[in-house]
């Protein structure tokens, strides 16, 4: 039996396919799976980005508000194009919506 006569079985779609469709499949896996987030003004973020506050934001369960223009340091991405997780003195699990930041 030869490599070209190897199969695999692929669970998304039920069916056998050859080594080289899984790998396409694969590669277009995960180049989907990559996502881009954007801040307000259209700027790419990407993990480690510094970013400012464009709207006062109240954060729920701290009681604090977070006010315009405070700069937020080395945020990271979450997999979500609309959400992006960071740090803040106080505050632990801060997740903002790209939506209210601006990169710097």
């Amino acid at each position: 039996m030869s490599d070209s006569d190897d199969y695999i079985y692929d669970e998304a779609t039920g069916e056998w396919i050859s080594p080289a469709e899984a790998a396409a499949a694969a590669e277009a896996a995960s180049a989907a799976g990559a996502v881009e987030v954007r801040d307000s003004a259209g700027n790419l973020l990407a993990d480690g980005d510094r970013v400012t506050l464009i709207k006062d934001l109240t954060v729920k369960g701290a009681g604090q508000t977070l006010k315009r223009g405070t700069v937020i340091k080395s945020i990271r991405l979450t997999g979500d194009d609309q959400e992006i997780d960071c740090r803040f003195d106080g505050i632990k699990g801060l997740v903002l919506r790209a939506e209210f930041v601006r990169k710097l």
